[in-house]
């Protein structure tokens, strides 16, 4: 078994004998060990009680964190004419169209959100099995494909993060930076929480949120109490 280096032993020996604590108590856990040589991003994961191999519980949606997320978001844009002109304006990074797709599909993907105008949908369309798995592709649900494209730039580039139910009904994203502080994670946390618990599916059956983990990018995980999580 390879040795645990001293900043790991110290962060299991600080998490020891910890779980169902108050977002406050995990916040102020995760801040004071993430001590990476890098800004290390705060992290939730959501074991939710649904089957997504079912359409009615499928559980998506967006949430535009209070205080944003910390990071650098790189947004494309497919859009032609006087929307890729908008798209430029409000600060896009990549923009294009059948260019664009050709860049995807040679096995570029150099974005964290990628936005299109409802008459780009037959191109990215054909996308689907490379941006759907990495839970890019533009979908009306969220915002990202619209034609108030400087709207859904600035959204993205102001901390916004959609959210997806994965295989086993997983719900991960990152709500800030280990830097921020502690009242802003907070807020970002809870916000996060309050967006799927108003997500629940109508197909949901039992109980809808059956975990809740917080992390830092380096660090070890904690779980946070469901109840009081979801009703302070």
């Amino acid at each position: 078994m390879a040795k645990l280096g001293k900043r790991t032993r110290a962060a299991r020996e600080a998490f020891a004998g910890k779980s169902n604590l108050s977002v406050e108590e995990a916040v102020a856990l995760i801040k004071a060990n993430a001590n990476a040589k890098f800004d290390e991003t705060v992290e939730i994961a959501m074991n939710l009680g649904v089957d997504t191999r079912h359409a009615d519980q499928m559980v998506r949606g967006v949430i535009g964190l209070p205080n944003g997320t910390g990071k650098d978001m790189r947004v494309a844009v497919f859009a032609r004419g006087a929307k890729a002109d908008e798209a430029k304006e409000a600060g896009a990074d990549i923009i294009g169209a059948e260019d664009l797709m050709e860049t995807i599909q040679g096995g570029t993907i150099d974005f964290d959100r990628c936005i299109a105008t409802p008459d780009m949908m037959p191109i990215v369309g054909r996308l689907g099995k490379v941006l759907g798995p990495r839970n890019l592709m533009p979908n009306p649900k969220v915002g990202t494909v619209t034609m108030d494209v400087k709207a859904a730039v600035e959204a993205a580039k102001g901390g916004e993060v959609q959210f997806k139910a994965e295989k086993g009904g997983v719900v991960h994203a990152g709500v800030g930076k280990a830097s921020f502080d502690e009242a802003k994670l907070i807020e970002n946390v809870r916000a996060f929480i309050s967006a799927v618990a108003k997500a629940k599916p109508a197909g949901a059956k039992g109980a809808y949120m059956k975990k809740i983990a917080l992390s830092s990018t380096m660090g070890p995980g904690v779980t946070v109490d469901v109840e009081t999580a979801v009703t302070e």
